[in-house]
């Protein structure tokens, strides 16, 4: 199946787990992926250069991923803030399902996976990481940012992950004209042709 649908909510295709090593907050760990979803062998380059870069979340409060898949920034984030809960969402049942079983495989009780409509609409967070849907379109890209991004707590960030020929500059700059004014958004780093780009509230 193509991974080009992994932003179906009801992805085609058989539910077939498969398990994979990846290297998550240091270790090598044991997780599952399957077809249908985003990277179902192993951790993308971008997440990877996301991890590498990013600070710490916040040690507590409400930590979200968005478009979480089978769960590479949702797990480190429960790794590096155990006090902290994470809300991984993600509009795909099946990476809702392995990210879940993923967390609770590796012990970590602080994951929540839940599709955007089941996150409680008054919650703010105080750490945002992203590895957004780049592929879903400018419009639905646009939307899901525009809906997610503005719920930072007070004094808090986010971080995305966008590959520069996929319109990285460009999203930075949408970003900064788009949000309320109270955010700013920068690039701290360059790796690998991807951008990391830092929204702060």
């Amino acid at each position: 199946m193509s991974t080009a649908h992994y932003f179906s909510s009801d992805p085609e295709g058989p539910f077939e787990r498969r398990r994979i090593s990846a290297a998550l907050n240091g270790a090598e760990v044991a997780v599952s992926t399957s077809g249908g979803i985003f990277s179902p062998d192993g951790l993308d380059k971008g997440t990877a250069v996301l991890l590498k870069h990013v600070p710490d979340p916040s040690p507590e409060g409400e930590l979200l991923d968005i478009g979480c898949g089978w769960g590479p920034i949702a797990l480190t984030m429960a790794q590096r803030s155990p006090d902290a809960r994470v809300w991984a969402v993600d509009i795909n049942a099946r990476s809702r399902t392995l990210c879940a079983e993923n967390a609770a495989s590796l012990g970590l009780s602080n994951v929540i996976a839940a599709a955007p409509e089941e996150v409680p609409t008054d919650l703010r967070f105080s750490t945002i990481w992203s590895n957004p849907p780049i592929r879903v379109g400018k419009a639905a890209l646009h939307d899901i940012l525009l809906s997610w991004l503005p719920r930072l707590d007070a004094d808090a960030e986010a971080w995305l992950v966008v590959q520069k020929n996929l319109g990285a500059d460009s999203l930075q700059k949408w970003l900064a004209a788009s949000l309320p004014a109270e955010h700013s958004v920068d690039r701290p780093e360059t790796d690998k042709g991807f951008r990391l780009l830092r929204v702060r509230r």
